[in-house]
């Protein structure tokens, strides 16, 4: 490894629904986390690895904060206010095309308890701003009773308007490291995480009211039966109620089969295989307030601090 070379990881956090995934899967360049218009949609820690000749950046894709309810409430802001706590800089996104809000104060007094560590402000969708006075008065409504905000970059995460200059910037101001993951490696994630997410999303995407929030993902198992044969996927849908239980079925099996259709279009591209998928649907009442739960659904606290 070159004496020049520079490392270190980099926390986005923000409010939910704020285009921090958006960004994270334009800066690696691939799909790692899932997006849809639902909050909540981000639950983990997700690590996006931006890797060049000189350096490497670990993007850590985090919740978005809102006003804990559950279990899985408080699971997802420990693991969004824990990735400061290893971060070499934070990137602190908000959406301009939304006033500034309680959930952006309560952002912004925990970011004001960080020392010594380079912050940014990153309005992001400037692309839905017509208006460049609506998109001043934004940023500028984030510098009173706000931080000293080491960079403020108006983007487009969905575009990537500006976001090259934000990672140069970045790069620039990080300290000589080592190189943390291979190369080629775009996320600390297996790909049975991912395959998960990615039916999550779908079930986000295609589903309305309270079900998207009372749903997790278990991969059962991945496995070919030959060589030549398609990589077989058996997945759970855990659900809360019977009555969710019924909408993600669908008629006559309707729901359940565009699920696994839309969820293998992205799967296959990404494990570089054919994949036959095949999905069961479970309920398990208030998993989300057990932890005992959470922990057996894949929420362990102590893999995302």
């Amino acid at each position: 490894m070159e004496k020049d070379f520079k490392s270190g990881f980099v926390a986005i956090i923000g409010r939910p629904n704020v285009g921090k995934s958006t960004l994270i899967n334009y800066i690696v360049g691939q799909k790692i986390a899932i997006i849809s218009s639902k909050a909540q949609t981000t639950r983990n820690k997700i690590a996006g690895i931006y890797t060049t000749d000189n350096a490497q950046v670990v993007f850590l894709d985090t919740p978005g904060i809102h006003k804990p309810h559950n279990s899985l409430d408080q699971y997802m802001e420990k693991a969004s206010l824990g990735a400061l706590n290893e971060a070499d800089a934070v990137l602190f996104v908000v959406d301009a095309s939304e006033k500034r809000g309680l959930g952006d104060d309560f952002i912004i007094n925990r970011l004001k308890q960080i020392k010594n560590t380079p912050i940014y402000l990153l309005v992001n969708k400037i692309d839905l701003i017509k208006n460049k006075n609506d998109l001043f008065n934004t940023i500028n409504s984030y510098t009173v009773n706000a931080i000293d905000w080491s960079e403020v970059y108006p983007i487009s995460a969905l575009s990537g308007e500006q976001v090259p200059d934000l990672v140069e910037n970045i790069i620039g101001k990080l300290n000589p490291g080592p190189q943390y993951f291979d190369k080629d490696q775009v996320t600390d994630h297996p790909e049975r995480f991912l395959v998960s997410e990615l039916i999550r999303e779908k079930i986000l995407q295609l589903t309305e009211q309270e079900v998207p929030h009372s749903i997790a993902v278990v991969i059962d198992s991945m496995k070919k039966d030959g060589e030549n044969a398609k990589l077989h996927i058996q997945a759970s849908i855990i659900v809360e109620r019977a009555s969710q239980k019924n909408i993600i079925i669908g008629k006559q099996g309707r729901m359940i089969k565009r699920i696994g259709q839309l969820a293998r279009k992205d799967i296959e591209p990404l494990l570089g295989d054919k994949v036959y998928l095949e999905t069961w649907v479970k309920v398990e009442p208030r998993w989300r307030e057990r932890p005992q739960a959470l922990q057996e659904l894949g929420y362990n606290s102590k893999q995302d601090n």
